[in-house]
């Protein structure tokens, strides 16, 4: 085997020891370990000396170290500067983007001035001098338009920041266009050469002109020059105007008929567009599912979407979008989404109609008439829900270019108008009323130097993490952080004081892990923290199109996204937390959903409010069904009202089969069920009835037996019923939210509290005591296994006011005459009867129909002790149904048998009548 030996290893052989000295390494390499172990100090100076031996020694420098003094002083300065420069551009970096494009918009608003002074005034100094260089000398003749140009595009800039896109676009067609005319003013000057001198340059166009007209002119000649420069020209017009080169007929045929100079040809042809699309309409139409009597066999197509609006609930549902306030006639886009909604079956379904069909109920005019009255909309006759159809790949789809025909302009009032029982309208508010949020950040200034304080802590206690990203929310932003291989969890929640202390906050939470990531979750407070609106969950809820009535609106989560919850799946929820934790706004924005989305006829309320003040700006709204409650008597008493309409209507739902109050509305939309014959019954479809708590530690004060009762017996059989329950309290303690009450209440939403023993008693787990307040909650729904934070919204009081004001508009409350008769008619039982009721009414009726007042009977027959027995006859003998005691002899009874009903009656507390 041949090797191959070149200059450059013959020198490095020459350089180092020779190569006979190498080969026996290999043989000695354990004599000579343990020789170096032997005597190190001794080889490691010949080595050295060996290494050193051929470097000749450094010359003295010339100048004596003055150019490494020079060169350090300059490095230094230059690090300084640079230092500086880095500092401003990433404080520059920090900068909100908006902010940076102001500042170049006012930056070109700026350098216009200049310009405009240095081109227009012939302005003086260096200044001005620097302008006829650079300006005049680059754009010749055409120098006073560029400080137009310029305002041009900073204007742009101020008014559409948010279009990138169409910026940059912009600036490239200018570009274009100004490098094109240059060089045809160029050429038409003479084509002066630089050997003319920069004056010649300057009177023609400038240095772009001369560079873009010259290599043409020089190659093919000025014949060929001219028009590829005038196409340039035409490139940077279209560029600048977003127009095609296709859409370039379009366009003028649209500027002469804004201008008037062309004819509109289309307009010509509109009667006969109006006949042809009046045919596909109506062919297009689904088929009536039933026909009710007398009605003409001509299908009326209004009668018939008004009726199948009116299916699922006995109304129309409104419009997913607020309605528009301007008045407006109906297009062809409009008439055609309406068609569509037809077709696909979303109308028959309950959906809510699209934006296009919600717009026609407002302001439909005909001609130069505007309709201000509703047209009046049938009321629904029970009939049999008609199954929902497919589309058919044969049926006529309304051609959209058309316009309406005259005839179907008149479309009535619907999508937002609701029918109710009787001839009762009712309109559900707008979104209007509620205030717009603006949209939330996703990243600042914040957040990057906690990411930083996050990576110095791991650094410093040597964790092997990183933080991978962070979702910021209104209150919080949780930073998520992956550990390396073979580190602990526990290692980072160790460090949960140390992460406080680097980023100076005390309510700093760990997740471990983040639910559905293989990443620990750090959830640390913003310093400037958001406002979630009420408006924004809704008007989500609305473009999701989810009508359901009992849909309302939380907050806004950690990860940015709103949080809405149906209260008909909870079923029951339990709202705790301190005082000022944002428990009330919570409660406010709950009623303000429904009284948004649910017309009295969907959900009536029962509101409880002990404190007095919470709950009064909804006083005299339609949906509820009893006055605010706030006595916590009448509360008691109240709730064991509901426990007696929750038992009607599981007498219904068991008379005629069915297991939910759903199913039973709907088969009585349909017609399905009807009342024995013979009864003078009415059947009319259950609304969902709501009970808002807002103070239960002042119920369980006065009535703890009786409210606990109540609410238990409700919490474990009323879902089914459509009875569901918001119980609120600032004292989540054992004493007031019992084991039964919270066994049976799933879905709870804690806000901040102050002890872990309270969050516990909320949650079952740790959490809330580290909540900041004002809004800062935890969810947990029923079935979730952890908890979800998110900031609760908010409602000012100015927005329940106008909502309130627009339901008291509708219709006057209609209040349930069992629930304020009941409460009126019972008086108030003695306290020296307290709990012994029952038993005091059983010892009256055994005394009174057996006419012997004996205590020792009682002992024997209700099973109860001598002193028990003892009080039993004396709150009888106050009562006047038996006489004084005679020692051992029986006592005499005052009472006939015939007069029972009535002694009961008083015991009871109740009128004889």
């Amino acid at each position: 085997m041949s090797t191959v030996v070149s200059p450059g290893n013959l020198t490095s052989m020459a350089s180092r020891p020779s190569a006979a000295k190498k080969q026996p390494a290999k043989k000695a390499a354990a004599p000579a370990k343990a020789a170096a172990k032997k005597a190190p100090a001794k080889k490691a100076p010949a080595k050295k000396a060996a290494a050193k031996k051929p470097a000749p020694k450094p010359a003295p420098s010339p100048t004596g170290g003055v150019y490494r003094l020079v060169r350090a002083l300059w490095l230094g300065l230059a690090h300084a500067v640079g230092a500086v420069f880095r500092g401003i551009g990433q404080g520059a970096k920090n900068l909100d983007p908006a902010h940076r494009k102001d500042g170049v918009a006012l930056l070109l608003f700026g350098i216009a001035l200049i310009v405009a002074a240095g081109t227009w005034a012939d302005l003086r100094g260096p200044v001005g001098d620097l302008v006829e260089i650079l300006v005049t000398g680059a754009f010749g003749r055409l120098d006073l338009l560029v400080p137009i140009l310029l305002a041009v595009i900073a204007v742009r800039f101020v008014r559409h920041p948010e279009q990138q896109d169409a910026n940059g676009r912009i600036v490239i067609g200018l570009s274009a266009l100004v490098i094109g005319v240059l060089g045809q003013v160029h050429i038409a000057c003479g084509s002066p050469a630089r050997s003319d001198g920069m004056q010649a340059i300057r009177d023609a166009g400038g240095l772009i002109g001369w560079a873009a007209a010259t290599p043409l002119s020089y190659t093919m000649t000025d014949v060929l020059a001219v028009p590829l420069l005038v196409l340039l020209t035409v490139f940077g017009l279209l560029v600048v105007t977003a127009t095609p080169v296709n859409a370039v007929p379009q366009r003028l045929r649209t500027l002469g008929v804004r201008l008037g100079v062309l004819h509109d040809p289309e307009g010509d042809r509109s009667t006969e567009d109006d006949e042809r699309y009046d045919e596909q309409w109506r062919e297009a139409l689904p088929a009536r599912p039933r026909r009710r009597q007398g009605a003409s066999p001509v299908y009326d197509a209004d009668a018939a979407e008004q009726e199948a609006l009116s299916k699922r609930r006995g109304r129309p549902r409104r419009s997913a979008v607020p309605q528009p306030t301007m008045d407006r006639r109906p297009d062809a886009v409009d008439i055609a989404a309406a068609a569509a909604a037809d077709l696909d079956g979303a109308v028959l379904h309950g959906m809510p109609p699209s934006p296009l069909v919600a717009d026609l109920t407002q302001g439909v005019s005909v001609g130069d008439r505007e309709e201000t009255t509703p047209t009046p909309v049938p009321s629904p006759v029970p009939a049999a829900r008609p199954k929902q159809e497919k589309l058919r790949a044969d049926a006529v789809v309304p051609d959209l270019t058309k316009s309406a025909p005259e005839e179907l302009r008149d479309l009535p009032p619907r999508a937002e108008q609701l029918q109710l029982s009787g001839d009762i309208t009712y309109s559900l508010p707008s979104l209007d009323l509620l205030e717009r949020g603006g949209p939330g950040k996703a990243r600042s200034a914040a957040n990057d130097a906690v990411v930083a304080s996050l990576t110095n802590v791991f650094t410093e206690f040597k964790v092997d993490a990183a933080v991978t990203g962070f979702t910021r929310g209104p209150t919080v932003t949780r930073y998520e952080v992956e550990l390396g291989p073979a580190v602990k969890v526990e290692r980072i929640t160790a460090l949960t004081k140390n992460i406080a202390y680097a980023v100076a906050s005390p309510d700093v939470r760990i997740i471990s892990p983040i639910p559905g990531k293989s990443a620990v979750g750090i959830e640390i407070p913003n310093t400037d923290r958001e406002m979630v609106n009420v408006g924004d969950v809704l008007r989500l809820a609305a473009a999701a199109e989810d009508d359901h009535p009992m849909l309302v609106a939380l907050g806004k989560d950690v990860e940015g996204g709103y949080v809405m919850a149906n209260i008909a799946k909870m079923p029951h929820v339990l709202v705790a937390g301190a005082t000022g934790s944002g428990k009330s706004s919570c409660i406010n924005c709950l009623i303000t959903s429904i009284m948004m989305r649910a017309s009295p006829e969907d959900v009536r309320m029962v509101l409880v409010d002990p404190k007095r003040v919470e709950l009064t700006a909804y006083e005299g709204i339609p949906h509820l069904i009893t006055p605010i409650i706030t006595n916590p008597k009448r509360a008691a008493e109240a709730l064991q009202w509901v426990v007696r309409e929750m038992d009607l209507r599981y007498d219904d739902l068991a008379a005629y089969g069915y297991r939910h109050i759903d199913d039973f509305n709907e088969a009585v939309r349909d017609g399905k069920v009807k009342p024995p014959e013979g009864s003078e019954r009415e059947l009319h479809p259950y609304p969902y009835l709501l009970v808002i708590v807002d103070e239960l530690a002042d119920l369980m004060m006065v009535a703890p037996r009786d409210v606990e009762d109540s609410i238990v017996r409700i919490t474990q059989l009323a879902r089914a019923a459509g009875i569901h329950l918001v119980l609120a309290t600032q004292r989540p303690s054992v004493d007031v939210v019992t084991g039964l009450i919270k066994a049976n209440v799933p879905s709870r939403l804690a806000f901040a509290t102050s002890s872990l023993a309270d969050s516990r008693v909320i949650l079952d787990q740790p959490g809330a005591e580290k909540l900041i307040g004002k809004g800062d909650g935890l969810f947990l729904p029923m079935g979730a296994n952890k908890p979800t934070r998110m900031q609760g919204a908010f409602v000012t009081e100015e927005e329940v006011a106008a909502v309130v004001r627009h339901c008291k508009e509708q219709m006057t409350p209609v209040f349930r005459d069992d629930v304020t008769v009941g409460t009126k008619q019972k008086k108030e039982i003695d306290e020296d009867i307290g709990d012994d009721l029952d038993l005091l009414c059983q010892a009256a009726e055994l005394v009174v129909s057996t006419q012997f007042g004996s205590t020792s009977m009682l002992q024997r027959k209700l099973r109860v002790g001598f002193a028990k027995a003892g009080r039993l006859m004396d709150l009888m003998e106050s009562r006047g149904v038996v006489g004084p005691s005679e020692g051992s002899k029986a006592r005499d009874v005052l009472v006939k048998p015939d007069e029972l009903d009535g002694v009961l009656a008083v015991i009871r507390g109740e009128s004889e009548g």
